[in-house]
């Protein structure tokens, strides 16, 4: 496969997805034509044959998601690089560029030229074959979208237990990630049905799926908003029922996570990346999972400073004259790969290594999520320098910056 630096015909895809438009730029920046395509294999074949009768061909998309997935397999059986153009980086450019229009040809040009002109600031995706890397990355997915539904599931269930008992709400709402907690709303969703249940039979089933000492907790708050509300709102058997239903959903949707994480802890444990991360302090299963699906084998990036920018660790400086000068943290980046290393360096701090730094940080006048974002920035540079040199961490070995790739 051709590297950025050999590339010299540059096809800006804007993707959608019944067909895309191609835009194809010589290295000069001129035209070498232009066309819609239909999104099948046999086109986008051709699409990229063509170009490459010109010369090297780079591909440019805008967002590599479930309707590119084709684009990029046809590329990687072609042995084409792919640049990634984020939505926000070509909006920002396409104000350099004469005109207002908004049309698919105009945002396949302007995606062809920011790839030419900014070759090396492009984020090249990894299109490489890895069947494990490749099921990480759905099974992650999956697991990002049932986290959404679990707590869209759980918020409305909260603002239905507040509309019936801000009390029971109070008593119950945080221990919903509890499944005798479920178990019991399930069974007795209203003050009503809660009042008719005696003392044994809630404990009973709390306990069920609850440790003891935490089902006998629950119940004796459950009563006590029991005994603080005599009054019933209006169209409380209603209110039960979708009480009901949504924590039975939100009970499933805990099982399926569940399933999946032990799922994703094989593929990632399987995969050679896998033990080299989990050897980390702070990595476990999910969150070493995710690292792995957004940087893949780390060859993409030069050294840790560029892992961390794009990751969204490293720090922004401000400076105008005399009157503006300081840093502060980024709101860009990758924010998957940000909070799996967020979450990781915090779970860490159990390591003597990370707690020292963790405390130096905090010494010179940081505060808790600033202190951690520096750890996470650091180790940035460690997992780097494990990924390159297929080494697992070494406790007081692992800190050095890896040397920058050429």
């Amino acid at each position: 496969m051709a590297t950025p630096e050999q590339v010299n015909v540059w096809i800006g895809l804007d993707v959608g997805k019944e067909e895309h438009f191609a835009e194809v730029l010589d290295d000069d920046g001129e035209r070498i034509f232009a066309r819609s395509v239909v999104n099948d294999q046999a086109a986008l074949e051709g699409l990229l044959d063509r170009a490459g009768g010109h010369g090297t061909a780079g591909l440019v998309i805008d967002q590599p998601g479930s309707i590119a997935q084709l684009v990029l397999a046809v590329a990687r059986s072609r042995q084409i690089p792919v640049a990634y153009v984020p939505g926000l980086v070509m909006r920002r450019a396409a104000d350099l560029y004469p005109g207002e229009a908004k049309t698919d040809k105009r945002d396949a040009f302007i995606i062809a030229d920011t790839g030419r002109t900014r070759r090396k600031r492009a984020h090249w995706l990894d299109v490489g074959s890895d069947e494990l890397l490749d099921r990480l990355r759905i099974l992650n997915g999956f697991d990002i979208d049932l986290a959404a539904d679990q707590n869209r599931l759980a918020n409305r269930c909260r603002d239905a237990l507040t509309s019936v008992s801000p009390g029971l709400e109070r008593a119950v709402g945080a221990r919903l990630n509890q499944a005798g907690v479920r178990d019991l709303l399930a069974s007795y969703p209203t003050l009503t049905a809660l009042k008719a249940a005696r003392r044994a039979r809630l404990t009973k089933t709390v306990g069920a799926r609850s440790p003891r000492l935490a089902a006998a907790k629950i119940v004796d708050a459950v009563l006590a908003a029991l005994d603080a509300q005599s009054v019933t709102v209006p169209a409380e058997a209603t209110i039960g029922r979708v009480i009901a239903e949504l924590v039975t959903e939100l009970d499933r949707v805990f099982a399926r996570r569940d399933a999946l994480a032990g799922e994703i802890e094989e593929v990632f444990l399987a995969h050679p990346f896998g033990e080299l991360l989990s050897s980390m302090p702070g990595i476990g299963p999910r969150t070493g999972s995710r690292i792995l699906a957004e940087i893949g084998d780390g060859s993409r990036f030069a050294d840790g400073d560029k892992l961390a920018s794009y990751a969204g660790l490293a720090p922004v400086t401000r400076q105008s004259g005399k009157s503006i000068n300081g840093e502060s943290k980024s709101r860009r980046g990758n924010h998957r790969l940000k909070n799996a290393m967020f979450l990781a360096a915090f779970a860490s701090l159990r390591s003597p290594d990370s707690k020292a730094f963790y405390d130096r940080k905090r010494a010179e006048g940081k505060r808790h999520n600033a202190a951690l974002i520096c750890l996470a920035r650091r180790r940035c540079n460690v997992i780097l320098a494990m990924l390159r040199n297929r080494q697992p961490y070494t406790p007081g070995h692992g800190t050095a910056p890896p040397a920058k790739v050429a």
